[in-house]
């Protein structure tokens, strides 16, 4: 069988450069390539090891389609909650502590639900952090 990995999520964008300054000054996220395909600009930013495709076009349908939230997580939530509202970023909840994990649920651009979250036990995530 041949190896298989999952590269990216593809998001809708009503407004391209806001979105991609959002993940970029909340996640540092880098643009790999900015191209014109299937008739209409398409991103790719890079945030860490993942990848997100942002598509310069509004979401279609009800929110989220089949998709429930983006979830990203970090190694100090408290850190990156404290950057992201210095950036004006608004949180309507506190981090919410679990034996695991801490989380908190923040609204991104378009109305995209993002879990931010620490993982307390990242080993037994499987979650790398070089």
């Amino acid at each position: 069988m041949p190896k298989i990995s999952l590269d990216h999520v593809h998001l809708f964008a009503s407004n391209l450069e806001v979105t991609i300054k959002f993940f970029k000054q909340c996640f540092d996220a880098k643009v790999i390539w900015d191209e014109q395909a299937a008739g209409v600009r398409n991103v790719r930013i890079r945030i860490d090891q993942s990848f997100i495709h942002l598509y310069d076009q509004p979401p279609k349908g009800a929110r989220g389609g089949p998709i429930h939230h983006l979830g990203i997580e970090t190694d100090d939530l408290v850190d990156l909650v404290r950057k992201m509202k210095s950036l004006g970023i608004l949180f309507k909840n506190q981090i919410s502590e679990e034996e695991k994990f801490k989380y908190v649920m923040v609204q991104g651009p378009d109305g995209l639900l993002i879990e931010l979250f620490e993982c307390l036990e990242p080993q037994r995530w499987e979650i790398s952090r070089k």
